[in-house]
């Protein structure tokens, strides 16, 4: 989520409520995760961020903490996400969330090209009809 220098100097000025103590990466289970400072954590696959996706592990480790704990950064990735943004879903850039939505919607399996054939045999699709 990119934001700007007077979007930060605002969010910090006010305090903003999601602010990281530490973050880790837990390699087993491929996970981001974050102790916020009321204690508790937050956790999403590294794979849905914006220049984490295709990090190696080795890589992922190094995580920093910014000083007031709203920002995640990887030196060895020059890779940064806001956290109060990564609480509410956002992964990334807008271009980057439009790409990550693009994706799920592509999805194929063999149970839903046969389903999409048998509904094609019926007609496809049912058309609405107007309520009178």
């Amino acid at each position: 989520m990119a934001i700007t220098r007077e979007q930060f100097v605002a969010a910090d000025a006010r305090g903003a409520t999601a602010i990281a103590r530490a973050a880790r990466y837990d390699s087993r289970r491929g996970l981001i995760v974050i102790t916020l400072e009321d204690g508790c954590e937050f956790a999403f696959p590294a794979r849905l961020a914006e220049g984490l996706r295709d990090a190696p592990r080795s890589k992922l480790t190094k995580i920093k903490v910014s000083p007031n704990g709203l920002a995640l950064h990887w030196p060895l990735l020059d890779a940064d996400l806001y956290v109060p943004g990564l609480i509410e879903g956002a992964f990334g850039s807008r271009r980057w969330m439009q790409q990550i939505g693009r994706l799920g919607g592509s999805s194929r399996s063999s149970s839903k090209a046969k389903a999409s054939r048998e509904n094609g045999k019926r007609g496809g699709r049912r058309k609405d009809r107007a309520v009178a």
